[in-house]
């Protein structure tokens, strides 16, 4: 028999954490807005960077090309998301939030603040500081 234990696996435990913490806020999103989690993902890096293509926010975001083409559809029927040819590649369109796409996006950054805070305040400060470190490092590509 195996020593092996699934509850201390570092990649169960990482997923356990990510989806626990990821419906929590999921309310907000869901219940406030209609959206999906990839809609709410895309809002979040466009409400960063303003204008994106779709496979920016893939590579960015960890996403898959389909839930992205999804949920950019979607976004855009909400009227929360324009997207208009680039001018460096005609192939790519750059998406960008409109006026509402930037008021909810305003919204959800600030429910997103607050929901960030509830975690830093159950794990302190130093805590939270090594554990988002530590998340860094195991996203870098470079510690591979």
């Amino acid at each position: 028999m195996s020593d092996f234990r699934l509850d201390d696996f570092l990649p169960y435990l990482l997923n356990n954490a990510a989806e626990s913490t990821g419906r929590a806020f999921a309310a907000h999103y869901r219940e406030g807005y209609g959206m999906s989690r990839a809609q709410w993902r895309i809002m979040a890096h466009l409400g960063v960077t303003d204008r994106l293509t779709a496979s920016d926010i893939c590579l960015r975001g960890y996403l898959e090309k389909s839930k992205v083409s999804r949920a950019v559809s979607g976004l855009e029927e909400m009227g929360l998301l324009t997207r208009t040819r680039s001018t460096s590649d005609r192939r790519a369109e750059m998406l960008s939030l409109t006026d509402k796409g930037r008021e909810v996006y305003d919204d959800l950054a600030t429910q997103a603040q607050v929901f960030s805070g509830k975690l830093r305040d159950r794990l302190g400060d130093e805590r939270a500081d090594q554990l988002a470190g530590l998340l860094r490092d195991l996203t870098d590509p470079a510690g591979d």
